[in-house]
């Protein structure tokens, strides 16, 4: 039986799951390694920060993230795949990693953030 996501640890443990799988696929990798030049090691407490506020009320992330986004396709379109692999691979981390209210909830709201930013970005 798996635990359910509990805590900012379980959070940082998911988003590294979660990214090393984003990395691995060629269709998507390309927008963190050779766009944004992401340094992951900077970025897993943003996200976990954006997480936590979503699933714990904490108050903690302070970005606008459709910003983000929006700043990203102007310099590389994302496209309507790029939706779907970033919202499978967040089901699949979630699914392997835990199990309960608090994931299912990450999952319906990463379903939530996805479509809502896919109709944003590209319309």
């Amino acid at each position: 039986m798996l635990p359910d996501i509990a805590n900012r640890n379980d959070i940082l443990l998911l988003m590294r799951r979660f990214y090393l799988k984003l990395l691995a696929d060629k269709e998507i990798e390309y927008l963190f390694t050779n766009v944004t030049h992401l340094n992951l090691e900077e970025h897993f407490p943003v996200l976990a920060d954006f997480w936590e506020s979503v699933l714990f009320g904490s108050g903690n992330y302070r970005n606008n993230t459709m910003q983000v986004h929006l700043d990203l396709h102007k310099k590389s379109n994302l496209t309507k795949q790029h939706f779907i692999i970033w919202l499978g691979y967040f089901m699949q981390s979630v699914d392997e990693l835990f199990n309960g209210p608090k994931a299912h909830e990450a999952k319906a709201r990463a379903q939530a953030i996805a479509s809502v930013m896919e109709f944003k970005v590209l319309g």
